[in-house]
């Protein structure tokens, strides 16, 4: 998964589930500047994963609300599967990794100076 298929989907899923979020609002959860996140919202439109619609917030103050599209929730779910699938590969990765170190502590003998596998009194010398 790219940066940018990772920064959509984490757009997606908060557009989904707050649809009308300010740009500004936007960008403080996403952790980017105001102009980043303008540009993502843009490459969401172009794909046709977002509409935007603006209503009056206040006296002449346009807001907008971002509606995901049928191709924008399917892309959701696409990029979400993908992360997930990546995810699990690392957790297995990283799994298999501490079995091997802890199956190598297992068999290593502690030799004088040392700290064993037994814990000692705080304070107290071995």
């Amino acid at each position: 998964m790219t940066p940018a298929d990772q920064s959509h989907l984490r757009i997606l899923k908060i557009l989904d589930a707050e649809p009308d979020i300010s740009q500004r609002e936007l960008a403080q959860r996403l952790g980017v500047s105001l102009g980043k996140t303008n540009y993502l919202l843009l490459a969401l439109l172009a794909k046709g994963y977002i509409k935007a619609g603006n209503f009056l917030r206040a006296r002449d103050k346009l807001k907008y609300a971002y509606v995901l599209s049928p191709e924008g929730l399917a892309a959701k779910l696409r990029l979400t599967r993908n992360y997930l699938a990546r995810k699990e590969q690392e957790y297995e990765a990283l799994r298999a990794e501490i079995e091997t170190i802890r199956a190598g502590l297992e068999h290593k003998p502690c030799t004088p100076g040392q700290q064993g596998h037994e814990a000692s009194e705080p304070g107290t010398v071995k």
